[in-house]
């Protein structure tokens, strides 16, 4: 059986091309608040006085897979759509679109840290 290859005219790569930009843009910009904040918080937690060994090594740990767990969801998505046989740019909007996801959650955990925080 001979398999058929649709092609996709240029507005629909634009388009992708277009989702694609403005996502990832809107994601760096997302979670480059909660990257300072988690790398603030993780420097004072590790150079205050009286923090034990195992807290200055879960902290930054902790912080760092909140921080990188977007990016590797992202990852897997683009994989996953690739292995499925579409192009680069088509398996990259699922994976742009779970990375703003991924940061928006983030975004929001910061928020209510803050909101609740003592």
């Amino acid at each position: 059986m001979a398999e058929v290859h649709q092609e996709h005219g240029w507005a629909e790569r634009l388009t992708e091309g277009v989702i694609v930009a403005v996502v990832l843009g809107l994601s760096s910009f997302l979670l480059a608040g909660p990257v300072m904040v988690f790398g603030t918080t993780v420097w004072q937690s590790s150079t205050e006085t009286g923090t034990t060994a195992a807290g200055q090594f879960l902290v930054p740990v902790v912080f760092l897979a909140l921080t990188v767990l977007p990016l590797v969801l992202a990852c897997r998505v683009f994989r996953s759509g690739l292995r499925k046989g579409k192009r680069r740019l088509t398996a990259a909007v699922p994976a742009a679109l779970t990375l703003l996801g991924g940061s928006m959650v983030l975004f929001a955990v910061l928020c209510l840290l803050f909101v609740y925080a003592d």
